[in-house]
């Protein structure tokens, strides 16, 4: 951790680079855990102390199980990497990522992924149904966006910014799930709570096909408790968020502590 040992600035949450730096890669570690990646495509930022504006990428080129604290790349909001680097960033992850990063001042971690009932759930006219438990704690949270292609050019960052508002979460259209949140663990439990969503929503649609049934809607009413319920609850317990975050950590260091190099 040498290369990073000097940054002892504090962010907004209290967290050095150095330890932004070794929560970030244990975050691309447990998405690899978890099974979300896409060889050595998709990212997570985060935003690093100071009033710069850089933010933490992966090398592209690595997969999510090689990423270190000290292998994560800083750039600015302009793609330049910032201090020395053996890899590059890839063009369509900084597109995306630093249009947001550049217009949520509170969005400090941003996640994008490309996992299969997640896409499967952006291929879909009608999105993410309310018919849930998860999709319940959603409702009325998700932005969606248009598919314009691959990613890579600076225009549909003005689009895209719009598309996503004030929400913390968007499915982009034939692409995939992104996440924002306030810290690392913040913007993971968002993602995770859609991810689910994506799943059941799948495999019900799958069921129903099978046996001839029909999926069952959420009442609105209820949807609504569900999702009033737990902003509440993120509001008056954000701890909670880190507790999901730090046993998800214990279960990667008990396999693997590499990510702190």
């Amino acid at each position: 951790m040498s290369a990073v040992a000097e940054h002892e600035r504090r962010n907004e949450v209290g967290q050095s680079e150095a330890e932004i730096r070794e929560e970030l890669a244990a975050c691309y570690r447990i998405f690899d855990m978890l099974g979300w990646t896409e060889l050595i495509f998709n990212h997570i930022t985060a935003k690093v102390p100071g009033p710069e504006e850089h933010f933490l990428i992966n090398p592209y080129g690595l997969m999510y199980s090689e990423v270190t604290a000290s292998n994560l790349v800083k750039i600015d909001l302009d793609g330049n990497v910032i201090g020395n680097s053996d890899w590059p960033v890839n063009q369509a992850g900084y597109i995306i990522h630093s249009a947001v990063h550049r217009a949520r001042e509170d969005a400090h971690c941003i996640m994008h992924t490309h996992t299969t009932s997640g896409l499967a759930v952006a291929c879909l006219e009608e999105g993410l149904t309310q018919t849930n438990f998860y999709s319940a704690f959603l409702h009325d949270k998700i932005a969606y966006h248009d598919f314009e292609g691959v990613t890579t050019r600076d225009d549909e960052c003005p689009r895209l910014v719009a598309s996503l508002a004030d929400k913390n979460l968007m499915i982009l259209r034939s692409h995939g799930l992104l996440s924002c949140g306030t810290s690392i663990p913040d913007a993971f439990q968002r993602l995770w709570t859609l991810q689910r969503a994506c799943d059941v929503q799948v495999a019900a649609a799958s069921a129903a096909a099978a046996t001839g049934g029909k999926v069952l809607p959420v009442p609105e009413a209820a949807a609504r408790y569900s999702s009033d319920a737990r902003e509440d609850e993120s509001n008056h317990s954000v701890q909670v968020r880190d507790v999901i975050f730090a046993a998800l950590r214990r279960r990667l260091d008990a396999k693997d502590q590499s990510y702190k190099d």
